[in-house]
């Protein structure tokens, strides 16, 4: 595995983590009626981070495909995965 390819791996990975554990989060809110005055207000922001990371998730998993397959749409896939890095970080990063 070239570097870049390891690189992208682990990026990919943890995109596809973190949007996992937050579509999981959103799942067991959506089934805890109970308490939905409680979690109301986070709801929009859970689904803009749902929403974000799996696109992140789906981008740098076709990054790394591209790279792994070494396709000639490879180039394409990275600024696309660069673009999506550069989204959440800017989304975020501490203010």
């Amino acid at each position: 595995m070239r570097p870049l390819a390891a690189l992208l791996a682990i990026l990919a990975g943890s995109a596809v983590a973190m949007a996992t554990g937050l579509i999981m989060t959103w799942i067991v809110i959506l089934f805890m009626p109970a308490n939905e005055q409680r979690f109301a207000p986070e709801q929009p922001a859970l689904v803009r981070a749902v929403l974000v990371f799996t696109a992140f998730a789906v981008v740098a998993s076709w990054s790394f495909y591209a790279e792994q397959r070494v396709r000639a749409w490879r180039l394409g896939a990275h600024a696309a995965m660069l673009a999506m890095f550069s989204v959440a970080v800017w989304l975020y990063w501490p203010k």
